[in-house]
This record gives C-alpha cells, structure tokens and sequence, in this order.
C-alpha cells in the first residue's frame, strides 16, 4: 500500500513537472502516464516540489555567475533567463494577459476577452518590465550578499510560488467554465495541505542562511500579493483562470524576494 501511494505521488510529481515546464520528462514509475495532464485534485500537491527543481538550473547559473564575479543586475538577469526558459514563459504569459485583460477592460466579458488576445498591450509590457527588474536585481542582491543564501531563495522562490498558485486555485471558483483551470478541477485541501507541508521542508534551509525574521517577512509578503491578487480577480473577473494563476506565480515569487531583502 505504502509502494503504492509513492508511485502515484511520482507519477504526480511527473506530470505536474510536463504541466509546468517545457522539460524532457522521464516517466516517473510504471503509474506515470506521460502523456497525461495532472490529476490536480492529487496531484496539486506536487506543485511546490516541482517548482523546487524547475528552479534548480537557474540556482546554479546564479551561483556560477555569482562566483565568476560578474555584475549583480547581470547575475540577476541570468538567473530569470534561467527560471523562464524551462517553463516556456508560461506563468510571464499569464502576467501579461492578466494586466492587460484586469486593468484594460471595462466588463467581465471584455477582461477575459482581452485575456484571450496574444497580443501584448501597454499594461502587460510594463507588467513584464517591471516583475522581470524586480526579480533580477532582487536575485542578483542576495547572490552578491550570500552565494549560498542566493541559491536557496531561487529554489525557494520556485516553490513557495508554486503553493500560492495551488492555494488561489482550491480558494477561487473558475472564472471561465472552458478554460484548461476548469477543465483540470481544482486542488482539494488535503493537497494544498500536503503541499504547504512540502514547502516548508524545502524552505527550511532558508532562516538559518538569511535569518528567520527576513524569511518570516518574505512568506507574509508572497501571502499578501496572493490574497490581493486574488481578491482583485475576484471583482474583476469573478474568479481564477490560468493566466490569473501563471500571474500569481510571478507576483509571489517577487514579493517573497522584496519581503527577504527588507529584513536582511
């Protein structure tokens, strides 16, 4: 029985790394079906720890980068290049579309219309510009700081984003009954549970390198950007969608890195 519940909790862990990344993903066990989508009610509690190593190629471009002496604002640059190119920017995609579709439309029906549209307008551009600055130098001043301590914020980072998208998801109705959000279902709370549990081993490194109040803040900001985003689509759009949870991913994961670097 125990055997069993590993290998659908790899399987899971497969398939939530295939749905949030565009890397080449074995099969994870003989219950793992590679070509399938997340069971997201189970499966969801897998999320965090599939961030963790979504973000682990980037943790080691910040450290080399890091150790090589190069700037701090590049090293910060390498290291997003590195946490967006396995995920295809998918969570950036969903950032923009939402701040073009929330900000630009003057009805429910008008925001998830322009959250549908692939082109970029003035408020996702900026979006962009701005979360993509803020991370950068924000992972490039905690490199410089503390190698170490930079390379655990990134695969933190990766997964405290992670359990806000999951949270938002479970806590929110969906918003467009065709969309991929729905048609997956929703994180029961036993998986969101899980995968807080998940989180805070593998946050667990972090207080002893940056100290536990700066890690403490950094947890209550990412939590404060989740609800307010959350709370913001609610009014706006009735609820989640992907993209609206692609933009809490990014928004935590910045907020994480301001709450650490005020209490530093």
């Amino acid at each position: 029985m125990l055997r069993d519940e590993l290998l659908h909790r790899l399987a899971d862990l497969g398939a939530s790394l295939r749905f949030l990344s565009r890397l080449p993903v074995p099969q994870f066990g003989r219950l793992d079906d590679t070509g399938a989508l997340p069971v997201l009610p189970r499966a969801a509690a897998t999320f965090p720890l599939a961030g963790f190593l979504i973000a682990l190629p980037a943790a080691l471009v910040g450290l080399g980068a890091s150790t090589a002496g190069l700037p701090d604002l590049l090293t910060g640059l390498l290291v997003v290049a590195a946490l967006v190119a396995p995920t295809g920017a998918l969570h950036e995609d969903g950032l923009a579309d939402s701040a073009d579709g929330l900000v630009g439309g003057a009805t429910v029906e008008k925001r998830l219309l322009i959250m549908k549209d692939s082109r970029i307008g003035t408020f996702a551009g900026l979006a962009l510009i701005l979360s993509t600055l803020i991370r950068a130098s924000a992972y490039g001043a905690l490199l410089f700081l503390d190698p170490t301590a930079g390379v655990f914020a990134v695969l933190s980072g990766g997964a405290l984003s992670r359990l806000s998208m999951i949270t938002l998801w479970a806590a929110l109705p969906n918003a467009r009954p065709d969309g991929l959000a729905a048609r997956l279902g929703q994180p029961d709370r036993l998986a969101v549970a899980i995968g807080a549990g998940v989180t805070v081993l593998l946050l667990s490194p972090l207080p002893a390198l940056l100290g536990a109040p700066a890690v403490l803040l950094g947890v209550v900001f990412a939590g404060l950007a989740a609800l307010a985003f959350g709370a913001l689509a609610r009014e706006k759009i009735g609820g989640q969608t992907g993209d609206i949870l692609g933009a809490t991913q990014v928004l935590t994961e910045a907020a994480f890195l301001i709450g650490l670097l005020i209490a530093r």
